[in-house]
C-alpha cells in the first residue's frame, strides 16, 4: 500500500498549507485565521504625526479584516473624506485630521468604532 505524501514546500509555490494542501497564498484556512478579531474588537481611530515631519494622519486600527478587504475599505474611506492614504501592516492611514468623520463612517458600516487619543 503506497503512502500519499503531502507537499510541504516547493521552489515554485513556496510553503503549502498542511490542512488543505494549497500554497499558503491561496489557502482558505489561512484567511479565516487572519479574520479573527485581535484585542477587544473595538476599532480605534487616532491621529499620529511621529515620523511624518509634523504632518498628521488619521490611523485606523483593530479592524478584523484581511489585507484585500482592508485595501477595499481604505479606498471607500478615502473617497468619503476626500483624501489620500494607504494600508500598512494591517493599519489604515488616511492623510489629514478626519477622525470624527471616519468614526461616523465606520459606525455606518457596522463597526464598533471610537475616537482614540487627544
Amino acid at each position: 500500500m503506497a503512502r500519499k505524501r503531502k507537499i510541504v514546500y516547493s521552489s515554485d509555490e513556496g510553503r503549502y498549507c498542511s490542512k488543505c494542501g494549497r500554497p499558503q497564498d491561496l489557502c482558505q484556512c489561512n484567511a479565516q485565521k487572519k479574520a479573527k478579531v485581535k484585542g477587544d474588537g473595538v476599532v480605534r481611530v487616532s491621529r499620529q504625526t511621529k515620523g511624518r515631519k509634523g504632518a498628521g494622519v488619521s490611523v485606523i486600527t483593530g479592524l478584523p479584516l484581511n489585507e484585500n478587504d482592508l485595501k477595499a475599505l481604505a479606498k471607500t474611506l478615502k473617497k468619503k473624506v476626500g483624501s489620500g492614504g494607504t494600508v500598512r501592516d494591517g493599519v489604515i492611514e488616511i492623510q489629514g485630521e478626519h477622525r470624527d468623520r471616519l468614526v461616523e463612517e465606520l459606525k455606518k458600516l457596522g463597526y464598533q468604532a471610537k475616537r482614540s487619543g487627544g
